[in-house]
C-alpha cells in the first residue's frame, strides 16, 4: 500500500453510532407512513421490540420469496426459507455480492446523489462484497488466521482471558453483561487478531458500531461524520501497516495482508472496506451471541439446567445458541440478469435480502424452531454464518470463543439471571443487545 503515514493520528471516541442516531431521529422523526407493506421487515422497530418472529413465520408459510416495493431502503425481495437462501447463495454469478452492484446489506450506496465539485463517491470494497475471482484471492489471504491449527494455538490465550474476566464479575449486584463481558472479550480477540495496541482496543468497538449500522443510511446528515470516523480508523491502521511492513511476517491479519499479492496493493478505500469487514464480522457477531446465550438461557431455564447438569452438551449448545440468536439478520444479493426463482420473476438489478434469522426459524428444518433446545440434533444446520463461497471465514473462531465462555462459566458454576433492563440493537442488520442487566449466582 502506498503513501502511508506512520504517525498515530488523532481519533475520537464519541458519540457512539447509537447515540448519534438517537439524537438524529429525535430531531427528524420518521414519517408514520414510511413502512406500508406488511412484509417490509427492513423496519428496525420490529427488532428492537423483538416482534419480528410472527411476520417472518407468515411469510414462510406463504412461500420462499416476497416482493416489497418502495420501502425506505427501496424495493427488494425477501428470501425467507432455509432452502431458498441456500439456493441463492449457491449461485454467486447470478446473484452477486459485489459492491459494484450494491454490496451485502439492504442499504443502497448513494450512487444516485449529485456530488459537489471535487467530491468523491464513498465506496468501500471488501472481499465479502466481491465476486470471483477477486473474492477468492483476498479470502485466501486471511483464511490461514482461522485454520484448526490456529484455533488450537489460540485456545489457551482465549481461555485464560475469559477465565480472568469471569473472575472479576461482581456477585450479588446487577451489572450490564454486554459492557462487562461481551464487549471486552470480543474486542480483546480482535486486538489479538490484528496485533492491535492493547491500550487502544476500545476503538475497535467504536469503529465497528459506526461501520456496521445500516440505520445510518437513513440519516444522511450523519454521512460526513461517519466518513470522518472511518477515515480516522483507516489512518490508524495505516500506521500499523507501515510499522509491520518493516518487520518479519507474523500471524496477525495486517501482516498477512502485507505479504499477500492479492491484498498488498489495495487502494485506501479497499483497505478501509476490508478493515470494516473484519472488525464488524469479528466484533458484532460474537459479541451479540455472547449476550444472546445469557438471555436465551434465562428465557428457557430448562435448557440452562441441562447445560449445568451436562457440560458435554456445550459444543451442540453453541450451535443451537448461534441458530437461536442469529447475530446478523440478513445478507443481500443483486440479480445480474433476469431470471425465474421459485416461480417468481426476478429482474436484473433487483436486490434479494436473505433473512438468516428467518431461515434459522424455518419450521420445515427445525422442529419447534422458536424454542431453544441445546440437544437439537440438527443445530449445526443453522446458516447464521451464511452458506457457500461467502460463508463466514471466522466461523471457527466465533464457535471457539463461545465454547470456551460456556466451559469457563460451567467450571465456575456461574448461573446468570436477567435482572434488569434489556435493550436490543435498533437495526435490521446487526441483531443483538445494547444492554443486558444481569445478576450472578452459583448452581
Amino acid at each position: 500500500m502506498a503513501t502511508i503515514a506512520p504517525e498515530k493520528p488523532q481519533f475520537r471516541t464519541s458519540p457512539t453510532a447509537a447515540e448519534a442516531l438517537e439524537e438524529y431521529f429525535e430531531q427528524n422523526p420518521p414519517a408514520a407512513d414510511r413502512h406500508t407493506h406488511p412484509f417490509d421487515v427492513s423496519r428496525s422497530d420490529i427488532y428492537v421490540e423483538d416482534r419480528w418472529q410472527p411476520i417472518f413465520a407468515e411469510m414462510r408459510a406463504k412461500g420462499p420469496l416476497h416482493f416489497v416495493e418502495d420501502s425506505p431502503f427501496g424495493s427488494y425481495w425477501n428470501v425467507v426459507q432455509h432452502k431458498a437462501i441456500q439456493h441463492v447463495e449457491s449461485l454467486p454469478e447470478l446473484f452477486s455480492s459485489s459492491w459494484e452492484h450494491g454490496g451485502i446489506t439492504i442499504s443502497d450506496p448513494d450512487w444516485e446523489e449529485e456530488l459537489a465539485e471535487g467530491e468523491e463517491r464513498f465506496q468501500l470494497p471488501m472481499f465479502i462484497a466481491m465476486d470471483r475471482p477477486k473474492h477468492t484471492g483476498q479470502r485466501r489471504t486471511v483464511a490461514p488466521a482461522f485454520t484448526p491449527a490456529e484455533m488450537k494455538r489460540m485456545d489457551d490465550e482465549i481461555r485464560s482471558r475469559t477465565g480472568e474476566l469471569l473472575d472479576t464479575l461482581p456477585k450479588g449486584e446487577v451489572f450490564d453483561w454486554v459492557n462487562k463481558v461481551s464487549i471486552p472479550l470480543t474486542t480483546g480477540m480482535l486486538a489479538i487478531l490484528f496485533d492491535f495496541p492493547w491500550e487502544d482496543r476500545h476503538l475497535l468497538t467504536f469503529w465497528s458500531d459506526w461501520a456496521g449500522d445500516t440505520e445510518l443510511s437513513l440519516a444522511r446528515d450523519l454521512d460526513e461524520q461517519r466518513r470522518e470516523i472511518l477515515h480516522e480508523m483507516a489512518a490508524y491502521f495505516q500506521g500499523l501497516w507501515a510499522k509491520k511492513a518493516q518487520e518479519e511476517p507474523g500471524p496477525d491479519l495486517i501482516s498477512m495482508m502485507i505479504h499477500s499479492p492479492a491484498m498488498n496493493q489495495m487502494d485506501p478505500m479497499e483497505f478501509m472496506g476490508n478493515l470494516v469487514l473484519l472488525i464488524v464480522g469479528g466484533n458484532d457477531t460474537t459479541r451479540n451471541t455472547m449476550s444472546g446465550i445469557i438471555h436465551a438461557f434465562d428465557k428457557f431455564p430448562d435448557q440452562r439446567k441441562k447445560f449445568e447438569q451436562n457440560p458435554d452438551l456445550i459444543p451442540n449448545a453453541v450451535q443451537e445458541c448461534i441458530r437461536y440468536q442469529t447475530p446478523l439478520a440478513h445478507m443481500r444479493r443483486t440479480a445480474t440478469e433476469d431470471t425465474e426463482l421459485f416461480g417468481e420473476q426476478i429482474k436484473k438489478g433487483q436486490k434479494l435480502i436473505m433473512w438468516y434469522l428467518s431461515a434459522n426459524r424455518d419450521e420445515s428444518v427445525f422442529d419447534d424452531a422458536d424454542k431453544l433446545d441445546i440437544e437439537r440434533e440438527n443445530a449445526r444446520r443453522n446458516i447464521a454464518f451464511g452458506y457457500g463461497i461467502h460463508r463466514c471465514v471466522g466461523a471457527r473462531l466465533a464457535e471457539l470463543q463461545l465454547k470456551i465462555l460456556l466451559e469457563e462459566m460451567h467450571k465456575r458454576r456461574l448461573r446468570v439471571h436477567v435482572a434488569g433492563d434489556v435493550e436490543r440493537v435498533r437495526a435490521n442488520f446487526v441483531h443483538g443487545f445494547r444492554k443486558l442487566e444481569v445478576e450472578i449466582t452459583e448452581f
